[in-house]
Order: structure tokens, then C-alpha cells, then sequence
């Protein structure tokens, strides 16, 4: 499971901004109930290697300051209690406020691994005026300039040593099922293994929320990680949609496969696209299930049409089974686990550097990448890496000039000879080694 990285502090200290430099994107799951202080941010982040997802949470706000205050400061303390370490942003400009001193206090209280960030410091006279926010008690400062960039590589160097390697995955599939709250998570979980409760057995000791089942019944065997409950808190009245969303975070960070529920009845929503692509960029294996389809009546009952335009939405990545279920009536969930397994194996297979050659050369030989600024790119060899998900490099003259068209036209070649069907892969091209066969 990879490492949570919250970045917390008061309005107006640049988290957003640090947050699109961490993850070199600006992708949010947004709820479209109203009120911008639900949108959240949540992305990728990479350095030296390691890898660790990104939560941008809103400014931590006084009480009753406004409508809004305290949705706010339930949202951000969510964000800490999930998170593994929490990234405190504060503002060399306005020095140390209340505000800061009130959330030192609730970090200090939660017991979570804390970088004390100190941003805007662009120029010598501001590094100077770091020395004060020793004051809130932490180990280490970090001064930083989120817009320039300036400072994050020392940060980053200090986090990344306590970001999780990535560890062996399980021999037994994972499969999370996900999706946005009341798409019928909790009756699929419940379908499947409410009656029959001699073929799971529950996993002990799991430290969140989300309950581990394994289940080994029908010739299945594999853990389903579900996401449908909501624990009770005694202290922290939920905002259950932003809750909910964060435990998705978890379940698709453990995950090898996700079941993504949507509910046919609502439509498709920019927040089911947008937990989609969080699956992607995670490099899980996807399954989608448009659920309670027998609620929908009359001409809008099209599948080829509901899934043309659901294809159409995840686009570039649209290779992804696609199935109309009614858990409540039972109907095609056992096809929609007989294909999650598939796709897990379609993710762990491991496709010999003869077949890759063989095959998909002639491609590249009868339609090789466009000539850039006069020279010719030419790809001699390809081969798989070892990981977790199927990566591919190509070995070649001048890899920097391969475009992002072409890429897409060779991951469509390689899905067009490959059971790849699920799965988001990776392309690395590379300049040909010497040690490399020609």
C-alpha cells in the first residue's frame, strides 16, 4: 500500500499550489453539490524513485468564521487522521497566526509524522524569518517556495524516507469495489457473501476502516475490499461524501483490481470519471459495473448507446469491460467477478520479449514514427519490466522525439494483440543500449 501525504494549513499558504507541483497535475474528484470547499484534489506524486498519493485539503478555519467553517475543519481533520504524514503549510509573509498555533496543537495531538513547511520564501530576507516557526514545536523546518519550486527538492529528499516501498503483492487477487456513495457498494459486498458466511473469512487486525473479506466460493479465491460502511466517530461529526472519497484513496492504494460502481439511475457524473482516473493513475486493474440498470426504463434502457458515451468520457483509456448489473435483482454479478479475476491475470501476465518483437515491430516498421526536425526515430527492441503492472520499454535512436500520438497508436497495437483489457500500462522509450541485440 502506498504512503498518504496530506497537505494541511490555513487558507491562503499555498497548498494548492504546492499540491500541482507535487503531482504535476491539476485533476480533482469534485462532488457537485455545491460548495467549493467539497472539492477536493487528490494525485500521484514521485521522487528518487518512491512513489506516495497527495490529499490537498481545505484552509483550516476558525469555528462558525463561516457557513462553511466547520465542514471545513471536519474535512481537514479526516485528512490527517487517514493520512501517514502530514505536510503542515505555513506563511513566512503573515508569520505565526492563531490559526497556525491552533492546528500545531491538533497535529501535535494526533501523533502523525509532521514536515513543518514554511512557504513564500523566495529571497534571503525571508529564509531569515523562518527561525520563528520553531515556535510551534516541531523537529523540522522546510522553507519553500511552492510557486518557483524552490526548497521542495530538500522536502521531498526528507519525506521520501519515509514513504512504503513498494512490497510484494499477494498471490491471491485484491479486488476493491469503489464508487461514489449509494451506487450500491454495500448490496453487491452483501449479495455475495451475505448468506453465505462460512465461505469468508474475516482478516484481523486491519488498522482502517474498509472491511477485508476473503471469498472462495464458486471456484473463486480472492479478498474483496469493500468501502460501502461508514465508521461511527464519536468526536468528528463526518461529512460522509468526503469520507467516503478518502477510503476509496485506501481501498485503491491496496488494491490489485477495482469493481467501480455507477449508478445507472443517476447518470454519469464528473466524480465517477474522476475516481476512474484515480484507479488509472494508480495502475490498478478496472472493471466497471453500471449498476441498478433495471430501474431504467422505456428508450433510455440502451447499453450500446450508455456505453459508447461512458467510453467516450475515460477516454484515452477506454479498453475496459463494461457491464450492466442489478445487484438487488442479482443479475451479472458473478460475470462481473469472473471478469475482475480475468483482469487481474491480464495485469500480471508476462508477455515474452520474442512475442513483443515479433509482433508489434512490424508495426512500428510500416507506420515508424513521424521524422522530427529531420531525423529519422527508429525503434529496434522491446522488451517487458518486471513489476507490478505491465511495463513496456522500447529501445531506440532518439526517444525524445516520440509524440504522444504515437504512443497511443502502438498501445493500441499492443491492446490489439494482447489481453490487456482492464489494465493501464506503461511505455517507456529509451536510447538503445549497446548491450541490447540489434
Amino acid at each position: 500500500m502506498s504512503t498518504i501525504v496530506a497537505i494541511t494549513g490555513r487558507p491562503n499558504t499555498g497548498k494548492s499550489t504546492l499540491f500541482n507541483r507535487l503531482t504535476e497535475s491539476r485533476e480533482a474528484i469534485v462532488d457537485e453539490t455545491a460548495g467549493v470547499t467539497r472539492d477536493r484534489h487528490y494525485g500521484k506524486s514521485e521522487w528518487n524513485g518512491k512513489t506516495f498519493s497527495v490529499i490537498d485539503t481545505g484552509g483550516y478555519v476558525f469555528k462558525h468564521e463561516d457557513d462553511f467553517a466547520e465542514e471545513i475543519r471536519q474535512q481537514v481533520e479526516l485528512a490527517i487522521d487517514e493520512a501517514d504524514i502530514v505536510l503542515f503549510l505555513t506563511d513566512v509573509t503573515s508569520g505565526i497566526t492563531d490559526l497556525d498555533e491552533e492546528m500545531a496543537r491538533l497535529l501535535h495531538k494526533s501523533g502523525k509524522r509532521v514536515f513543518l513547511v514554511v512557504n513564500k520564501v523566495d529571497n534571503i530576507k525571508r529564509s531569515y524569518d523562518t527561525g520563528e516557526f520553531y515556535k510551534l514545536g516541531f523537529n523540522d523546518v522546510f522553507p519553500i517556495s511552492s510557486a518557483s519550486g524552490a526548497g521542495t527538492g530538500e522536502l521531498l529528499d526528507e519525506l521520501v524516507k519515509y514513504v512504503n516501498d513498494e512490497q510484494e503483492e499477494s498471490a491471491i487477487p485484491r479486488i476493491a469495489i469503489i464508487g461514489q456513495p449509494n451506487t450500491g457498494k454495500s448490496s453487491l459486498l452483501n449479495a455475495l457473501i451475505g448468506k453465505k458466511r462460512s465461505i469468508v473469512t474475516p482478516i484481523a487486525g486491519t488498522t482502517r476502516d474498509a472491511v477485508d473479506v476473503r471469498y472462495t466460493a464458486f471456484g473463486f479465491d480472492f479478498y474483496l475490499v469493500d468501502t460501502a460502511g461508514l465508521r461511527k466517530r464519536a468526536k468528528v461529526k463526518e461529512d460522509l461524501e468526503f469520507y467516503s472519497v478518502m477510503r476509496t484513496v485506501r481501498a485503491i492504494e491496496s488494491a490489485d483490481v477495482c469493481l467501480l460502481l455507477i449508478d445507472a439511475s443517476q447518470g454519469i457524473s464528473a466524480q465517477d470519471i474522476s475516481i476512474f482516473h484515480l484507479a488509472e493513475r494508480n495502475k490498478k486493474g478496472i472493471v466497471i459495473l453500471v449498476n441498478k440498470w433495471d430501474l431504467i426504463q422505456g428508450e433510455e434502457k440502451n447499453t450500446k448507446h450508455f456505453e459508447e458515451v461512458l467510453r467516450k468520457r475515460i477516454e484515452p483509456f477506454s479498453d475496459v469491460p463494461i457491464i450492466f448489473t442489478s445487484v438487488t435483482q442479482k443479475q451479472r454479478i458473478h460475470k462481473a467477478l469472473e471478469t475482475a479475476v480475468k483482469v487481474y491475470e491480464n495485469r500480471k501476465q508476462k508477455i515474452p520479449t520474442s512475442q513483443l518483437n515479433k509482433i508489434i515491430l512490424p508495426y512500428i516498421e510500416s507506420t515508424p514514427p513521424p521524422s522530427i526536425k529531420g531525423k529519422t526515430v527508429r525503434i529496434k527492441y522491446i522488451t517487458q519490466l518486471s513489476g507490478h503492472y505491465p511495463k513496456f520499454v522500447f529501445f531506440g535512436n532518439l526517444p525524445q522525439y516520440i509524440l504522444e500520438s504515437y504512443r497511443r497508436f502502438i498501445e493500441n497495437k499492443m491492446r490489439e494483440n494482447f489481453s490487456l483489457t482492464g489494465v493501464p500500462i506503461k511505455l517507456i522509450f529509451k536510447s538503445k543500449s549497446k548491450s541490447e541485440p540489434e
